[in-house]
């Protein structure tokens, strides 16, 4: 036994060793700093709730360099946000599909603090689900949470498997009750979308909405599968919705093929794919079931 017990530490300090050369040290609050993953050239991740300001970041790289690091742009809804790090180069990190992830894996959170260097900690993946809307309005390709002690300045870090393969970011924003990974499937897709403009689009259709209940009879006389649909209280004049032909008192159930119950239902599919593009609504008005089409615009970003 106390041979299989030192065979296991020494793989997973070979592990943090080896996923620790990609984690640094993120300067961008006035008090305490948080932890970043070196993701690809010159590009380093972070856990956007830990970075209070958008200038004068600096970065603290494994040998100890310090480098200055401008925000390239910030998702709440997913709490990641970019930092170009000129000179930085390339990544060793090495990555791991987070699909293969399973309940009761072991997991390493690896964090950087500015002046005693790398930090770990050791749990277990404790739930993993499919694709999950967070309470901010991002998506998470997966939800894995993690029965890990999450250090004050390890948000950003890296959540690393037994062979020293990154599965994603750590962070403590997106849940109450315990940290979250971030997978590496949806860092690149926040990633690619800031790096390319700035910012995470939303799609926007202009109108006010509040969940109301179907009566059983109307389900049973249009085949719908929905117990409730999402009235319309308000329309903005010359909106998508509007000129989609969507009124006041219509009752959508679907947009695109998927259920409308809730709001959320409407935001999950509301996403930066779906900006630009005309998607088909089934709506509820005077009784029958009409079908519409609507292109969704980006919604304003606030000044």
């Amino acid at each position: 036994m106390g041979s299989a017990l030192i065979e296991i530490s020494n793989q997973l300090a070979a592990a943090a060793e080896r996923a620790g050369s990609s984690v640094v040290n993120v300067g961008g609050r006035s008090h305490g700093s948080s932890s970043g993953i070196h993701w690809r050239r010159d590009v380093v991740v972070t856990a956007n709730h830990t970075v209070k300001r958008d200038e004068d970041i600096a970065v603290t790289l494994p040998d100890g360099r310090s480098l200055k690091a401008t925000l390239v742009g910030r998702d709440g809804g997913t709490d990641v946000a970019v930092l170009k790090v000129e000179g930085l180069g390339e990544s060793p990190a090495q990555f791991s599909d987070a699909s293969d992830t399973r309940v009761g894996n072991l997991a390493l959170v690896l964090g950087r603090h500015q002046e005693n260097g790398l930090m770990a900690s050791l749990g277990a993946v404790s739930l993993v689900a499919d694709s999950r809307r967070t309470w901010a309005g991002g998506t998470l390709d997966h939800y894995i949470r993690l029965d890990v002690a999450l250090y004050s300045g390890s948000s950003g870090g890296s959540v690393v498997d037994v062979e020293g393969r990154i599965i994603g970011m750590a962070t403590a924003a997106l849940s109450r009750v315990a940290p979250l990974t971030v997978p590496v499937s949806t860092v690149n897709r926040v990633a690619a979308t800031l790096l390319e403009k700035g910012h995470i689009p939303r799609g926007y259709l202009g109108i006010g909405l509040q969940p109301v209940s179907i009566p059983t009879d109307l389900k049973i006389k249009l085949s719908l599968a929905n117990t409730n649909g999402i009235i319309v209280l308000s329309v903005e004049p010359g909106g998508p919705a509007e000129r989609g032909g969507l009124m006041i008192g219509d009752i959508l159930v679907t947009l695109e093929g998927h259920l409308l119950e809730q709001t959320d239902d409407l935001q999950a599919v509301l996403n930066a794919d779906a900006v630009g593009k005309s998607r088909k609504v089934q709506a509820i008005r005077g009784g029958k079931l009409v079908e519409l089409s609507v292109q969704i615009a980006e919604r304003p970003r606030r000044s």
